[in-house]
């Protein structure tokens, strides 16, 4: 270490700490071996312990660097792979074994020793990727969440590796259409339960799943394969095993030292101290270690909220306001804007979550605006009160309506991204399907319009695992998921609906466009709550581009449901939910649907709609045929052989048949509607159906 290494270390600012804190296999004086280094400043000796001293590390013990609290030595002879520990002499002379905080690699579970690891030597081949530096911003953006160690199991139970988890994950998201994948933590931690949230090697990749050189293979062909890949990640606290953290040199030195700021009665665990510059120093160089070294491409920071009120999930008394008598944990703000400037200074299109729970301003907004300097924030709120309404009964839906128009108020506040996460299936909460009411069918079309109202309303996309094909049971977070299921034909159909509106989303520029512009979204109407109905637009910066979305939150369907429309013409069905292909009844809309001099919703013109129940239907507006155009498809189709609506009806046809492979066809390829077949009910125009109650033109008005 240099001088100004230690300088910078104890400012705050080392930033790549890692490359010298921790066990570094190097050649010094001409002989190969390792070099140890640690901080314990109030430490009066530190040893290095393994098998060969018999784990009595007072026979090596490592030198002081003077005026820095940190210990330094080069074992010569020693190599990659070597298990050791810290043997610690505490200030009040009491001797302890502790993991190294900065190894890359420790003992597999129940076993708690570091291992000596070289990261160096795997070659990359995901330079286009790196290369491509697109701002997320106007961008799809749809991420698949998973715990890595129960979403497929081997069939003793055993874990796949991250090598050979690469060989079955990636088909699936590239079928599934996802953008991004995210990982829940891989830091390393001691309990399976924990599933990675208390950690206790913030540098060590977990060894459940194997060696570090086989997770960046994993994250290699990711990237090769066009996949983007964020890691749950946890500044906020760690665990209290005794080879961690906790009491480090025999004193409190990664967690504060007044217990009512370090202590998290409710996790068990204790907070990092954020006033600590080598704290920050530590947390920020392991922020852009796992970019630097496994080339992640943006974190999810766990349980902000946590970190920067002072009062959370504790009772009065239990806590202490700030210098200025608030509740806000100044350092921990502190803490993370330099993060997030730090960060997106070496990887400026990086993508930083923040989970913040709380109505926190400014957690998107820039550090020089005076904002926590995140990019994205998840939408809490709005997972809340979606949740929340569809599981109420369909008879208490429209005292509610509230709960799915009100998220509007706030949607533009921050850079969101609606999260249907881990969280909201697990401890009794029930999975997404089994939150829905009614009968089973009813149960698929609920949850066929939840994923349709995420993936339509304003905000980039998250879906834990198990929600693309509707697993019935909770998530069991020791199992795998319950792949069995797709044996039965309504959740093969729920997956080929997932992927279809996955790959729906990827292609609609009014989806994602313009996510964080108040101009990508327009209400045609959020008062028709006696239908439990709600009708908007989505924008793209091209008129052409624009969607009308239409959701039916009721088990009652609409022969003739009239909506506004923007503009003059022919609009077509792009995707509707209660496609037979889904697992619906088909009520759908075949063919063109010609606008009427009748003014609805505020616009100069409407149509009039099949309206499925507990279903949603996408119109887009048919852009006009130049002659030109019709000129190419007939010459398309005289050299193929096929007109152009025989090709299409092909296409139309394919199901899902595979347990895991679904089609995924592009919808816009369909005949007339993405999702329409040749079979349609008989129902006339002006008619209603038995169990519509349709209001009046006058009523919609």
């Amino acid at each position: 270490m240099t001088p100004e290494q230690v300088y910078l270390f104890h400012e705050g600012t080392w930033f790549h700490s890692y490359r010298c804190m921790g066990a570094h296999p190097a050649r010094e004086d001409g002989e190969e071996g390792v070099r140890f280094t640690v901080w314990a400043p109030h430490a009066q000796q530190v040893g290095l312990a393994g098998d060969w001293n018999g784990w009595d590390g007072s026979k090596d013990t490592l030198y002081r660097i003077p005026d820095s609290g940190i210990w330094s030595r080069f074992f010569p002879g020693m190599q990659a792979g070597t298990f050791y520990k810290y043997q610690l002499m505490g200030p009040h002379g009491e001797t302890f074994l502790k993991a190294d905080p900065y190894a890359f690699q420790a003992e597999v579970r129940p076993a708690t020793a570091s291992v000596v690891t070289d990261l160096s030597g795997y070659q990359w081949n995901d330079g286009a990727w790196r290369r491509r530096g697109k701002s997320p911003f106007n961008k799809p953006l749809n991420i698949y969440e998973m715990h890595l160690g129960t979403w497929r199991q081997k069939d003793d139970g055993t874990f796949y590796t991250y090598r050979e988890m690469a060989e079955l994950l990636i088909p699936y998201l590239l079928e599934m259409s996802y953008t991004h994948v995210e990982f829940m933590p891989l830091a390393e931690h001691p309990y399976d339960r924990s599933w990675g949230y208390q950690g206790t090697g913030f540098y060590a990749l977990t060894s459940r799943y194997g060696a570090p050189h086989d997770f960046m293979y994993l994250v290699d062909k990711l990237h090769q394969a066009g996949i983007g890949v964020l890691l749950d990640w946890v500044p906020a606290h760690f665990a209290k095993d005794a080879h961690g953290l906790r009491q480090f040199d025999g004193t409190p030195l990664y967690e504060y030292g007044d217990p009512q700021k370090a202590e998290r009665p409710g996790w068990g665990t204790l907070s990092f101290d954020y006033a600590k510059p080598e704290v920050v120093s530590y947390l920020i160089s392991n922020a852009l270690f796992w970019m630097d070294m496994y080339h992640i491409d943006g974190l999810r920071v766990d349980a902000v909220t946590s970190m920067i009120r002072l009062d959370f999930e504790k009772p009065p008394g239990q806590y202490r306001t700030n210098a200025h008598g608030g509740l806000e944990n100044l350092e921990a703000i502190s803490f993370l804007q330099l993060l997030n400037k730090t960060v997106f200074h070496y990887y400026p299109n990086a993508l930083m979550m923040a989970e913040e729970s709380s109505a926190w301003p400014g957690v998107t907004a820039p550090v020089h605006e005076g904002g926590l300097g995140f990019n994205y924030k998840w939408n809490m709120g709005w997972m809340n009160d979606t949740l929340s309404y569809m599981e109420h009964d369909f008879d208490q839906r429209p005292s509610k309506h509230n709960l799915l128009t009100f998220p509007m108020m706030y949607a533009y506040s921050e850079n969101f991204t609606l999260p249907l996460s881990h969280d909201e299936v697990v401890h009794g909460k029930r999975s997404l399907l089994n939150k829905m009411p009614g009968s089973y069918e009813q149960k698929f079309a609920g949850l066929r319009i939840l994923l349709g109202y995420l993936m339509t309303h304003p905000g980039k996309k998250l879906l834990f695992m198990g929600g693309e094909f509707g697993q019935f049971i909770e998530w069991k977070d020791e199992e795998q998921l319950d792949w069995l299921l797709l044996d039965y034909e309504s959740h093969r159909k729920h997956m080929y609906y997932t992927a279809a509106l996955n790959r729906l989303y990827a292609k609609e520029k009014a989806l994602w466009e313009m996510d964080h512009d108040i101009h990508g979204f327009e209400w045609l109407s959020a008062d028709d709550n006696n239908q439990s109905v709600i009708s908007f637009m989505r924008k793209g910066k091209k008129p052409g581009d624009t969607l009308l979305v239409v959701i039916n939150f009721q088990p009652r369907s609409y022969a003739a449901y009239r909506i506004g429309a923007p503009r003059p013409g022919q609009y077509i069905e792009i995707f509707n939910s209660d496609h037979a292909d889904f697992g619906g009844e088909g009520l759908l809309n075949v063919g063109e649907i010609k606008t009427e001099k009748l003014a609805w919703h505020q616009q100069a013109q409407s149509l009039e709609i099949k309206l499925p129940p507990l279903g949603m239907v996408i119109l887009k507006k048919k852009p006009p045929k130049t002659r030109r155009m019709k000129e190419s498809v007939e010459t398309k189709g005289a050299k193929t052989g096929k007109t152009a609506k025989s090709s299409k009806s092909a296409k139309s046809a394919k199901s899902a048949k595979s347990a895991i492979s679904v089609n995924t066809a592009d919808p816009a390829e369909t005949a007339g509607t993405a999702v329409t077949s040749s079979a349609e009910p008989n129902i006339k125009r002006s008619g209603r159906l038995p169990t519509s109650k349709n209001s009046t033109r006058e009523e919609q008005e």
